[in-house]
């Protein structure tokens, strides 16, 4: 098979003029919601689904990848600044990078974060082009049965490794699991749920809820949270990093490189988890580990490579195998089967433009973020000064209308406002909506693999067993659910082992 035919055409694609100006369009957007605070990039593509609609699918794809990847940029610049993370992914910037700030090393921390991304996202980019077409290959030997397994998983590990309350996750997972069973039986044709309501009998469309949980769910929680105020933002000098602080930092990018990349892949991974896991690494292997929290430029180029890194990596299991990563690949899968693209194993040798058009995106994509990302510092500390009550508004009349829009149906309208109400609820309460609607995409998928499994498998269960990947997944799913456990059983046996020794030494003594 010829590899670098394909890959070549797909850098004809996204040199397209059309495809270059979603491209831009893409980070210039997702840079500046990364520098509003609460907005993120899921929320973002949901509101802007409807108008992919009217383009081409490769270049709405670009277009939303753009976003995804430029929000990790431009959270970086409010967390060095004014202490006021714009991404989640961006949270552990705060610690060292508004020290730097206040030492008078602000550009030094941008400049190092705008290196660190364009490094990270680039060797992500690099393995997504050489392994992606492997994990596609490999993927062509899955059938109903390892499908079950990897979205059993997925579901799973989502539920177990985000971010605050496991329970909490577990439970917004389990409702979206919920969520996906209604509407009219695929296999008998009898209706769930639907209470008689005929909009309900093809199930509930992916989009309302996207963008209720994330759209309006957010503008109604944000609001709620405008009281905070903004400080004056710190003065930029000296952007471009010193020899001796690339120097520091480099061992910090290449671990967040690779860190990143491999954490990017894991269902449930994703952005934020990575930064958070390379900040604990530096922090770790650090000859000085007191250095960070008062100004440690590895804590701040390591995180940073990080998120860009997994932002990239993530798009490997959603064109690959059709299994989103995190909530924000959720919906670009959503935008996917919008445009009659599926994702999975077949995608690369079906659609190779689409394909390799997004892959190659990622490099121009890159390099426009790279220039980009330091002039345009001012005119987004000044877009912060807008009101809330002026932004709040004018987007929830976006997002709106957008529904409205999809099918001219009020009845999508109703569905994103209650979802909305639903999203606020969550925010509040202390749910993430990221496990609920994975779970939702990923329940389909469960539901019709395992009945198609069981019909193969003629009802057997056992059966599971007795295929290899299948068998293999199920294994690493029991550890996965037991691992706690274990992991607290150990602990209080340590903790009772360490009180038992004290009370030796004590008596000894």
């Amino acid at each position: 098979m010829d590899f670098f035919g394909p890959v070549l055409d797909g850098f004809g694609t996204v040199l397209d003029p059309t495809n270059l100006l979603y491209c831009l369009l893409g980070v210039v957007i997702g840079m500046l919601i990364g520098v509003l605070p609460g907005l993120g990039p899921a929320a973002t593509i949901a509101i802007l689904l409807p108008l992919t609609y009217g383009v081409e699918p490769v270049t709405a794809i670009i277009m939303l990848a753009g976003i995804f990847y430029g929000a990790q940029y431009g959270g970086t610049i409010t967390s060095v600044l004014l202490r006021l993370p714009g991404e989640a992914s961006s949270v552990v910037t705060v610690f060292d990078g508004y020290v730097m700030a206040k030492q008078g090393r602000a550009g030094t921390a941008l400049g190092i974060a705008a290196i660190g991304s364009f490094i990270g996202g680039t060797i992500a980019i690099v393995g997504l082009t050489f392994l992606a077409p492997l994990v596609a290959s490999f993927a062509l030997d899955f059938g109903p049965p390892e499908y079950t397994a990897l979205a059993l998983l997925g579901i799973l590990l989502v539920a177990t490794i985000s971010g605050g309350s496991k329970i909490k996750a577990i439970i917004a997972a389990a409702l979206g699991l919920f969520l996906a069973t209604v509407g009219r039986d695929g296999f008998t044709g009898a209706e769930r749920f639907t209470f008689g309501n005929l909009s309900l009998a093809d199930g509930i469309d992916f989009v309302p809820i996207a963008m209720g949980l994330f759209g309006v769910g957010e503008i109604l929680y944000n609001l709620e949270e405008r009281h905070r105020a903004v400080s004056a933002p710190l003065k930029v000098a000296n952007v471009w990093p010193r020899r001796q602080d690339l120097k520091q930092a480099s061992g910090a990018i290449g671990r967040g490189s690779v860190l990143g990349f491999f954490l990017g892949i894991l269902p449930g991974g994703g952005a934020t988890i990575s930064s958070l896991a390379s900040y604990a690494l530096e922090k770790k292997t650090a000859k000085d580990p007191t250095r960070f929290g008062k100004g440690a430029i590895e804590g701040v180029a390591g995180p940073e490579t990080a998120n860009n890194a997994a932002a990239t990596s993530s798009f490997i299991p959603l064109l690959t195998l059709g299994i989103p990563a995190n909530a924000t690949m959720a919906i670009i899968f959503g935008a996917l089967l919008i445009q009659g693209v599926t994702p999975g194993p077949q995608l690369i040798s079906n659609d190779p433009e689409l394909f390799w058009g997004v892959v190659n995106s990622m490099y121009i994509g890159n390099i426009l973020l790279l220039i980009m990302s330091i002039p345009l510092i001012g005119v987004f500390v000044r877009i912060l000064r807008i009101r809330a009550a002026i932004l709040a508004p004018i987007t929830a009349l976006i997002t709106l209308l957008g529904a409205y829009t999809i099918r001219n149906s009020m009845f999508d309208v109703m569905l994103v406002v209650m979802f909305g109400a639903v999203g606020y609820l969550m925010k509040k309460f202390g749910f993430e909506p990221g496990p609920l609607v994975l779970a939702f995409v990923l329940g389909s998928l469960l539901e019709s693999n395992l009945r198609r499994s069981l019909l193969v498998l003629e009802g057997d269960p056992s059966g599971f067993l007795t295929r290899p990947i299948s068998a293999t997944l199920l294994v690493v799913f029991v550890f996965v659910a037991v691992w706690p456990m274990i992991k607290s059983a150990i602990d209080q046996r340590k903790n009772r082992s360490m009180a038992v020794q004290a009370v030796k030494e004590k008596e000894n003594a």
